[in-house]
């Protein structure tokens, strides 16, 4: 556990990828089975289990901390587990740490009613960096800036292999990933999927940029429209199926009505998942009603109707497609399509052109047609795992801004635990709303961001904030409205969860406005104007 402990704390105070790979790399090399996979599992959302800790937690402290200073030290510090872990009483001499493995067996076998008591007596064991890698080993969410995929190229790495081969057998491993330890150690065969529906890393778009231009060709590229959705992978075998996100995150329990749509074919298919009602694809919104749910309802599968636009065909049956070019994929998917269309599905359309003046002039078109912008892709390109260069662009519309009033902010989390960093910010509404008296003036919310400014830039709005309070509702700060904020965003849409009835897509900061008086920030007509 002490191993796994120094591991997370290392990596917490480690901003360069390069040195997260190092240590990553370094730990699965020395750390022995099964502490090393289960390390990885608890950095891969892969545990068997995830604690309700939030509940838990307090009710332990209250026996040696006054509630109310735990609620302060955590509106402060930002993170239950550093919290708990610095509160916690001094480690109980006498006793070894216990190894990653046997906390896993423990917690894995507990009762529900002796979870208290098993914790209570772990953190007796562990000083204070151990109890953290404890609380975000049983929270289920480290967040100490590894991705599951940083944590499988950081494998791939240690052993001198490819991600894309880690990758193509993970949906066929489990937690402690002995069996993948086994090969990469050189004492085992590779994992044998057995017939099992796998992720095939996905190929992706570079932004297109104005140095691009000069060196592109018309007649080598094609042209799709870019939607508004998540991009997935269809892995079919028999009577078995898996969707993946990009990332390849099994997300195949959410949409059993596109499983159902896959029964009985053997392919791996590219594409993109909406939410399409009569022909016409849906907020990007509606589809977030279906997205991360372990299970759906009748009502949710009637109301918010899956629906996948194919772009590419990787396998199938047996043969793999992936390095043919992608006019022949296009060619294959085009018959495949046709000899058997699967349902809930449609081909993504290509967009003719003739030269790229005529296409800048479609791209200019696209925000009308509530279309994120176009993909261009070199006909020549063979199906590459990862984002190479020189084969595929996302030419994404130019982002809409606004001029808008910060009204809240908090805290962030990790290394801006100590900086508000998360806005709220409103526009206003005047009196010719009917939901207001005769002559009054408010601002209603229409978002919230934590990302487009410097650091230099928090320093200067988090002293704002802490200048400018006029109210606080826990970890949450409300401030004078005075301060403009330029916010850049995709699109908005309608929301039941925010007061104005709005909400913003990709919002951002484009830029402090110290220079703009808070009166001449937009208004609410002017949102809904570009619904």
């Amino acid at each position: 556990m002490q191993r796994f402990a120094r591991l997370l704390d290392n990596l917490a105070y480690t901003q360069s990828r390069n040195r997260k790979l190092a240590l990553l790399a370094h730990y699965f090399q020395t750390t022995p089975d099964p502490d090393r996979g289960w390390a990885l599992a608890a950095l891969t959302d892969g545990l068997p289990f995830s604690l309700p800790l939030r509940r838990i937690l307090p009710e332990l402290l209250s026996a040696t901390v006054d509630p109310q200073l735990y609620r302060l030290s955590r509106d402060y510090v930002g993170d239950t587990a550093e919290t708990v872990s610095l509160l916690w009483p001094e480690q109980v001499r006498g006793y070894d740490p216990p190894a990653l493995a046997a906390v896993v067996a423990d917690f894995e076998t507990v009762s529900r009613n002796d979870i208290p008591k098993l914790l209570s007596n772990t953190l007796d064991r562990l000083d204070i960096s151990g109890r953290f890698a404890l609380l975000k080993l049983l929270g289920g969410a480290p967040r100490v800036g590894v991705s599951a995929r940083l944590a499988k190229t950081a494998i791939a790495q240690a052993f001198t292999r490819e991600v894309g081969e880690i990758e193509e057998v993970w949906h066929a491993l489990d937690p402690p990933y002995l069996d993948l330890f086994a090969w990469l150690d050189g004492t085992a065969d590779r994992p044998d999927p057995g017939g099992r529906p796998v992720f095939r890393p996905m190929m992706l778009a570079h932004p297109i940029e104005d140095s691009d231009w000069p060196q592109l060709d018309p007649t080598d590229l094609a042209a799709e429209w870019k939607w508004d959705g998540i991009r997935v992978q269809i892995a079919a075998v028999g009577g078995d199926m898996r969707l993946f996100s990009r990332t390849g995150d099994d997300i195949s329990r959410a949409f059993p009505d596109i499983a159902s749509a896959f029964t009985g074919r053997h392919c791996v298919l590219d594409g993109e998942l909406l939410v399409v009602r009569d022909e016409e694809v849906a907020p990007f919104n509606d589809l977030q009603q279906r997205l991360n749910r372990k299970t759906v309802s009748a009502r949710q599968l009637r109301e918010f109707p899956a629906h996948v636009r194919l772009y590419d065909l990787l396998l199938e049956g047996d043969d793999d497609l992936r390095e043919l070019p992608f006019e022949e994929r296009r060619r294959r998917l085009e018959a495949w399509y046709a000899n058997a269309p699967a349902p809930l599905t449609d081909l993504s359309e290509q967009v003719p052109f003739a030269d790229f003046h005529a296409l800048s002039e479609i791209w200019s078109k696209t925000r009308a047609s509530g279309i994120e912008g176009l993909m261009l892709k070199r006909k020549s390109s063979p199906y590459i795992a990862g984002r190479p260069k020189g084969h595929w662009w996302k030419w994404k519309r130019a982002p809409l801004t606004l001029d808008c009033v910060l009204m809240y902010a908090q805290r962030g989390s990790g290394k801006r635990s100590s900086y508000y960093s998360d806005y709220t910010f409103g526009v206003w509404v005047d009196d010719s709303s009917a939901a207001l008296e005769p002559g009054e003036v408010r601002l209603v919310p229409v978002g919230k961001a934590y990302s487009g400014f410097t650091d230099e830039e928090l320093r200067e709005l988090d002293r704002f904030v802490r200048n400018n309070t006029t109210d606080r509702f826990g970890p949450v700060r409300a401030v004078e409205p005075k301060l403009v904020l330029e916010v850049a965003f995709d699109a908005v849409q309608l929301s039941s969860r925010h007061k104005s009835g709005i909400a913003m897509r990709f919002p951002r900061i484009a830029r402090i406005r110290w220079d703009k008086p808070a009166n001449e920030a937009d208004t609410l007509a002017t949102v809904k104007a570009l619904l």
